[in-house]
């Protein structure tokens, strides 16, 4: 990196901002199914329904997990910006690297979620098929 200003870490803020909103999204979505498998449990208490109950709570654990990722990236990136406003360039890029880092770490997470989630359908097409 030979040229490492102000635009560089401004280049995070919109791809960090766009994925924080997607993980709150998901979050929703997630409470919201959460407490339509507590009112189904509640309802008829059932072995599968306790399946789904334990994965959900990894995957909340792991969106949990996958949003601090994210804002620990934005405070990274905001270090930066601020190194380098005060003219610490190795301080600015180190921080920028921690945000990259933090990024990757949040994708990450965001991808084992993910299988999870599929996981999760599974089971919910395998009680089907046991239905039928």
């Amino acid at each position: 990196m030979n040229e490492f200003g102000y635009a560089t870490p401004g280049l995070l803020f919109p791809a960090v901002s766009l994925l924080m909103l997607a993980y709150t999204n998901r979050f929703l979505a997630l409470a919201s199914l959460a407490r339509h498998l507590i009112a189904r449990y509640r309802e008829q208490p059932d072995n599968r329904l306790s399946e789904q109950v334990k994965n959900l709570r990894l995957r909340l654990t792991l969106l949990r997990h996958t949003q601090a990722q994210g804002v620990l990236s934005l405070i990274f990136c905001t270090a930066s910006l601020l190194a380098l406003f005060i003219n610490a360039s190795l301080l600015a890029k180190l921080a920028f690297a921690a945000a990259l880092l933090c990024m990757l770490l949040s994708l990450g997470l965001s991808l084992r979620e993910i299988q999870l989630s599929e996981r999760a359908i599974n089971i919910e097409l395998d009680d089907l098929l046991a239905g039928q």
